[in-house]
């Protein structure tokens, strides 16, 4: 059945516009009607116009939240669970979602359904919505019977992921906030107010103090040569990209990335808790082994890791555990190793595995407080030194000036 965009108002006179289903457009407006929506323009939204996005730049700001699914995957499982047949919990969730892209895409998918697609099938037409995680995941959950229970574990796992996300975003933003303030305030300083201070100091030709010669030579450089400053910035901000977006450099990154103090102790936990918490949903939803570490290799989201588990899953093709491969590469703790073989002993793997990931995320968040605690009070310290240096090279010639006056 084909979907129509409108655009129309509502009886209370508001603007109203979403997406609907109809034989033709006929259909449609009298559809739009008996809802209580006057239709005001009404376009068929064709397969090919959806799967044809003009440009990669709107592609990416169309893409739907993470909170969005979240909270579609949590409604649909609720209705399914308390027993309604899968086309009318579809279209119950549609009038619940507020993201445009995402009406869209659950339109499209009830139709696909209602002609005879899978569920799993429909979902995986749309991959800027669902990912090959949510949708293997689905197709696991169809092909056990139990699609509500699988849905609730999905919801789960991506509110985790939020959760994560929005901790760690929530602990760097008054650093991240610290250095862009003080990086404003300090080229202020440097190409507006120093200038005027030091040309008085200039204009009386006695002999300048070594730390205020610095600072007029720093001044004068980002003052007559800012644009040399800010393009080599993008120029080399532009290569690195380029160079990290090839494999070499995807992989000589992740490697450099994983070694630095602190931040690389960080990124390899995040990693980790990812590959845990990912495989232990998807081994409890029934995906097998095999197709999971698949598609955890795209979660970790480091070349390195994903090298060691595509090395993994080539073991445990072979017969292999999977702790095995693990212990050999190096990369993983020891008690991430001794969790996963005693879940292979005990038959409880996606169990030990969702231990680990509360572990490791506890000790991410650990992790974080202690290093914006450690970030806080170096930045002030190196920007009182900044602050020092400044007031002394301007304080310095003064007081020379007031020792000759005497």
């Amino acid at each position: 059945m084909p979907v129509f965009e409108y655009k129309g108002l509502s009886i209370e006179g508001k603007d109203a516009r979403g997406f609907i289903d109809a034989e033709n457009l006929q259909s449609a407006k009298l559809k739009l009607r008996r809802s209580g929506i006057f239709p005001v323009e009404v376009s068929e939204e064709t397969r090919k116009k959806a799967e044809g996005e003009p440009s990669a730049v709107r592609g990416l700001l169309r893409r739907v939240k993470k909170q969005e699914t979240t909270v579609f995957t949590r409604q649909l499982a609720t209705l399914l669970a308390a027993g309604l047949p899968l086309m009318e919990a579809l279209s119950a969730t549609i009038d619940h979602v507020d993201d445009p892209l995402l009406k869209k895409a659950i339109t499209r998918i009830r139709e696909d359904v209602r002609e005879g697609k899978s569920l799993a099938d429909a979902m995986k037409v749309h991959p800027r919505v669902f990912s090959g995680l949510y949708t293997n995941m689905i197709q696991a959950g169809e092909a056990s019977g139990a699609l509500d229970v699988v849905l609730e574990r999905l919801a789960d796992f991506q509110e985790s992921q939020v959760r994560l996300r929005n901790k760690l975003w929530a602990a760097m933003t008054y650093p991240i906030m610290m250095l862009f303030i003080g990086a404003g305030v300090l080229i202020f300083l440097f190409s507006f107010v120093i200038p005027q201070v030091t040309k008085v100091f200039e204009d009386t030709g006695q002999a300048l103090p070594l730390p205020t010669l610095i600072l007029i030579s720093i001044s004068d450089f980002f003052r007559l040569y800012w644009w040399a400053v800010v393009g080599g910035i993008f120029a080399v901000s532009f290569a690195v990209t380029k160079y990290v977006k090839t494999p070499q450099g995807k992989a000589r990154y992740d490697r450099l990335i994983l070694r630095v103090p602190m931040f690389g102790k960080i990124i390899k936990l995040i990693a980790i808790s990812r590959f845990t918490r990912t495989l232990s949903t998807l081994l409890a939803s029934g995906v097998p082994l095999i197709t999971s570490m698949d598609i955890v290799q795209a979660v970790v989201n480091n070349s390195v890791l994903s090298r060691v588990l595509e090395n993994a899953k080539a073991r445990v093709r072979e017969g292999d555990a999977l702790s095995e491969p693990l212990r050999r590469s190096g990369m993983f703790p020891s008690m991430v190793i001794q969790m996963i073989t005693v879940g292979e002993r005990s038959g409880e793997l996606e169990g030990m595995l969702a231990k680990v990931s509360e572990v490791f995320d506890n000790e991410v968040d650990t992790t974080v407080a202690g290093l914006t605690a450690l970030l806080e009070p170096v930045m002030i310290l190196v920007m009182g030194v900044i602050v020092l240096f400044v007031v002394l090279s301007i304080l310095l010639p003064i007081f020379e000036m007031s020792q000759i006056v005497r």
